[in-house]
């Protein structure tokens, strides 16, 4: 088994010469990562990446920068209609949009017809979004994103090589509240199995990349479980992504899952195990999300599946911890950018 370093202290992620800081690799129960990238235009790639689910909604809101390019992109789902609403905006040089070096900081578009802020609060994040045009109709929402006292998140450094890398901070089972507006449709995320996730990315990545990313959050028997899942871009890193918070506890896998799934029906049932027996799921898919971009460097392809997660996960203590039914969402993400 791999044994990655867990680091306790702030950190910059590069070294003056704009390459990756050696002791910043490693993974961290709290992002201590200071993210000072420079250079290597047009390879930084930065994003905060929001989304809030409840057994029967999700809404989405993503703010990235691609170095020549921008995307702020919104979407709303509902699970039991299978209504699919989404809006991307690209931004020429990514003008607009303000993200920062640190994770615990403000993100913010404003532009026409279009506004997202993410703002830092005592207690979390205020996430508000306006859109003039979204799909005929405006939307508008807000939302208040709280993270726990002591709640523990997963933050990893990937490093390819030197030269190219990534940090990654991916929290969930942060509890939400709040409503979306489209037209005169309102739609109230509340309640005990109402949560966020934050999938917030800066580094230095290749031209082509391919991912497999999976996420959950909910309660199940009493307890607060919440999956980060990885394959692909990290393997033979020595680096992984994947991860249980278990009531508020992170326990690191530093093995890579095994990912599998039918590429000509992703509606087919998913499998991801590790190879140690720690971690057998199955992923049920209810819903796909299919977005592709092919404009100016930009070439991508996401099948975004959402669905349920069913089996068990094993605790680094050795506590095996069953689940059934838990919604989240498992994708396959091609990348030439």
């Amino acid at each position: 088994m791999n044994k990655e370093s867990e680091l306790t202290s702030p950190i910059d992620l590069c070294l003056p010469n704009g390459r990756l800081n050696p002791t910043a690799v490693g993974w961290s129960r709290q992002p201590l990562h200071r993210c000072n990238l420079n250079g290597r235009w047009p390879r930084k790639k930065r994003w905060n990446y929001w989304a809030m689910t409840t057994e029967s909604h999700l809404f989405s809101a993503t703010i990235s920068h691609l170095d020549y390019a921008g995307l702020v992109f919104i979407y709303y789902a509902d699970f039991a209609t299978g209504q699919f609403s989404e809006v991307t905006r690209l931004l020429p040089l990514g003008r607009g949009c303000q993200l920062a070096d640190v994770v615990v900081a403000d993100a913010t578009y404003s532009g026409s017809g279009l506004r997202v802020a993410m703002r830092q609060t005592k207690g979390g994040v205020n996430l508000a979004v306006e859109v003039a045009d979204f799909e005929g109709r405006t939307l508008t929402a807000q939302f208040t994103i709280t993270t726990p006292p002591q709640h523990e998140t997963l933050n990893v450094v990937v490093p390819w090589n030197e030269r190219t890398f990534q940090f990654t901070s991916k929290q969930n089972c942060l509890p939400s509240e709040g409503i979306v507006t489209i037209g005169d449709q309102h739609t109230v995320f509340s309640g005990t199995q109402s949560f966020a996730c934050l999938d917030f990315g800066r580094g230095i990545w290749p031209r082509h990349c391919r991912w497999n990313w999976g996420s959950a959050s909910g309660r199940q028997n009493g307890r607060l479980l919440g999956l980060n899942l990885g394959g692909q871009w990290t393997d033979n890193t020595g680096s992984t992504e994947n991860g249980v918070c278990l009531d508020g506890r992170l326990h690191k896998y530093s093995t890579e899952l095994t990912w599998q799934y039918d590429k000509q029906d992703f509606m087919r049932p998913w499998r991801i195990t590790d190879p140690n027996g720690q971690l057998d799921l199955t992923f049920t898919p209810f819903l796909e999300r299919v977005a592709a971009s092919n404009v100016w460097l930009v070439r991508s392809e996401v099948h975004q599946m959402f669905g349920r997660y069913s089996g068990h996960v094993t605790t680094t203590e050795g506590e095996v911890v069953p689940l059934l039914d838990l919604v989240g969402w498992a994708e396959d993400h091609v990348a030439l950018w």
